[in-house]
């Protein structure tokens, strides 16, 4: 059973929002959703070279309670820090874990 006093972040839910770039593809920006209440669990860290820079991919267990409007398109948002979710299962059907990277640089 999950303690609901461990919900200690605010994280912000976000979702694509796709324009048309004139050239015949699509611009991909994120527009805010919602507000939730989260227990974030750093799992593993791992170093990697994106786009020529160093930095690391660091991966999450993000739970929260059941919102079926959740899908791996959305992403979470901490200030400046990005959570992008990778996979999702329902937990005692209160609950959702996400798994999710955030790219440290």
């Amino acid at each position: 059973m999950t303690d609901p006093g461990k919900f200690n972040r605010r994280l912000v839910l976000e979702a694509p929002v796709e324009t048309a770039d004139g050239a015949g593809g699509v611009t991909r920006s994120y527009a805010a959703v919602a507000t939730l209440w989260a227990q974030v669990i750093p799992v593993a860290a791992r170093g990697e070279v994106a786009a020529g820079a160093l930095g690391a991919a660091v991966t999450h267990r993000i739970r929260l309670r059941t919102n079926p409007d959740i899908t791996l398109r959305h992403r979470l948002r901490d200030g400046a820090r990005i959570f992008r979710i990778v996979s999702m299962r329902e937990r005692d059907k209160r609950f959702l874990d996400l798994d999710a990277e955030e790219r440290t640089d």
